[in-house]
């Protein structure tokens, strides 16, 4: 590694493995890097493209409802090509690569500091993941299949699931809950009674909950489900929400706001105001807490540390994307464009402080170090083919930008129900992902105005997919998929803790293992999971085989056992499998 601060007009040269770049800025600082290259990867968690060449990335945490395309939640601002040359850019301003043929164009800020890095891909994302620190282990449960709804919105129908597992026989792990809140403090029970505090934190036995209450009685629910072999994580939002006239003013709510504004726990303007999310956005009038304050957190999480002593589990960090303005100022003496990229990472980082090592996060945005807050959700897709593909995609280009650990909805989260062909694919592709999830979004649609679902009970469960679609095979072979990853487990959690230790993503491109061999570089639907497992999904409608790639080596096909040599191309074909080869001895 080489790391020098970013000054206008300077020259510089880097031989790498298997070259040499001239680096030069200008008197902004813009970077212009002359390197014969072939391909270049990374760029945080990209939809649209896993090789970066031939186009050009914002490094913008951005959000957005479904077919992302090029915006990002998690953007990194880390490269490395084919033949041996790295880079990361230091900053949290918004910035741009351009990744022409012969160059690569990177705008920054002048006095960045840039590190660049030399070696095979592997040693590359290694030694930019060593900048942060080590990947942080999930828990073994993590790697069952997760189930969530924002459908469940009642003690009642998440029991349920525990029934509805049994009957189906479906191995899980972990159960998610979305609809648990009240939609205003973010850490209350949804009808819980009870007398807001000024002074103090609220604790469990301050609660009661009626009987004929959406959740009568959170604690033994938990009980419950640990005792179904379920672990119980709940959906978090960083804001201090501005409610709106049409809903019901939490008086708890009201104080929280008025405290964070008079102690300095939210984001402020340079002027001193408070800042407050612009409208047209996610949560418009809401201010959001400053977790780069030390007192911030304290506050935020003593609010929801009952929620740890009834047996959460862990949350689901979603949103992030909330700074929209430059004049802002944290408490670490940054402004609103050093921390437009930094804030989902000050975030996520906070909530693991918070957590002990037996619990988990599931976030939607990220940046720089990303690994150290572990696990990575792919945010909202739609329920098509083409959404499957750009998920896939996503999952690759994070890999390569040191992302251990990712997951995303099975079947896509938004929009009409998905067919059963649409479902058992994604499905599949899931049973090789790090983190095996399905989720939907409320009933009737998320936006319902610009994209209804239609569906009263669109829950992306098998059995719910099976019922509606009317497809009689979808839940035996769904099934067997489920059944095959618990199969699979201890072979997973130990790989696992191979990739913790020797900073290598649970799921990485060929090109990872491959960037010799220039087939690779250009394939966005083959993937190696847990080190042994070439995975080929089927990720195209009405499909029932495919072209497989296999690259140097011996590989065997895992359902027939059928041996084949690498460095060529065979074909896949069977009514519903997807093709599955593991490498072998010569």
């Amino acid at each position: 590694m080489e790391k020098f601060i970013l000054k206008s007009n300077e020259n510089r040269s880097f031989t790498f493995r298997e070259g040499a770049a001239l680096i030069r800025s200008n008197e902004t600082g813009n970077l212009r890097i002359d390197v014969d290259y072939s391909a270049a990867f990374g760029g945080g968690e990209r939809y649209h493209t896993v090789n970066l060449k031939g186009h050009r990335i914002n490094i913008e945490v951005e959000e957005k409802f479904c077919e992302q395309f090029d915006k990002s939640y998690c953007p990194i601002p880390f490269f490395l090509t084919d033949n041996g040359f790295g880079l990361y850019a230091d900053t949290g301003h918004p910035i741009n690569f351009a990744f022409e043929d012969d160059f690569i164009l990177v705008d920054l800020p002048l006095g960045t500091e840039i590190t660049l890095f030399s070696g095979t891909t592997a040693e590359i994302i290694s030694d930019y993941m060593s900048l942060f620190g080590q990947p942080v282990s999930p828990p073994e449960y993590t790697f069952l299949p997760w189930i969530s709804a924002n459908h469940w919105d009642t003690q009642e129908k998440v029991e349920q699931q525990i029934e509805l597992l049994k009957r189906y026989d479906f191995p899980a792990g972990v159960v998610v809950l979305e609809a648990w809140s009240d939609e205003a403090t973010f850490y209350i029970f949804n009808g819980a009674k009870y007398t807001a505090k000024s002074e103090g934190y609220l604790t469990y036995e301050d609660f009661s909950f009626p009987e004929d209450g959406p959740w009568s009685n959170p604690k033994a629910m938990i009980e419950k489900l640990h005792e179904a072999g379920l672990k119980v994580m709940l959906w978090q939002i960083p804001v201090y929400k501005k409610q709106e006239a049409s809903e019901t003013i939490s008086s708890q709510n009201e104080i929280d706001r008025q405290k964070s504004v008079k102690n300095g726990f939210c984001v402020h303007q340079e002027n001193g105001a408070p800042y407050t999310i612009p409208t047209g956005n996610w949560f418009a009038g809401s201010m959001i807490p400053d977790f780069t304050n030390e007192v911030t957190k304290k506050d935020w999480f003593a609010k929801r540390q009952y929620l740890l002593d009834i047996g959460i589990d862990g949350f689901k960090t979603d949103g992030g994307e909330f700074i929209y303005r430059d004049d802002l100022l944290f408490s670490n003496g940054m402004t609103g464009s050093e921390m437009k990229n930094r804030y989902p990472q000050s975030y996520t980082a906070a909530y693991t402080e918070f957590l002990s090592e037996n619990h988990i996060l599931f976030s939607r945005a990220g940046f720089s170090g990303q690994h150290m807050t572990p696990i990575l959700w792919a945010g909202d897709q739609k329920s098509t083919f083409s959404e499957l593909r750009s998920q896939l995609r996503a999952g690759l280009s994070a890999a390569m930008s040191g992302i251990v650990f990712w997951g995303y909805d099975i079947g896509g989260f938004a929009g009409p129900i998905p067919n059963s062909d649409l479902y058992l694919r994604a499905t599949q592709m899931a049973t090789f992902c790090p983190v095996m999830q399905w989720h939907s979004e409320p009933d009737g649609g998320q936006f319902s105005a610009i994209m209804a679902s239609e569906d009263l009970e669109n829950e992306r469960s098998p059995w719910n997919i099976a019922k509606r679609s009317g497809d009689e095979k979808l839940l035996e072979r769904t099934h067997f998929y489920h059944k095959l990853r618990e199969k699979l487990l201890s072979h997973i959690v130990s790989e696992a803790q191979k990739s913790v230790e020797n900073n290598r993503p649970l799921m990485v491109p060929l090109a990872y293992d491959y960037m010799n061999d220039k087939i690779t570089h250009n394939m966005t639907d083959e993937f190696i999971f847990a080190s042994n497992f070439l995975v080929a999904p089927i990720i195209t409608a009405n499909t029932s085989g495919r072209d497989v790639y296999l690259p140097e080596g011996h590989w065997e096909n895992y359902w027939t056992k059928e041996k084949f040599d690498g460095k060529q191309w065979v074909h896949f074909e069977h009514e519903w499998h997807i093709p599955v080869y593991q490498k072998v001895a010569g």
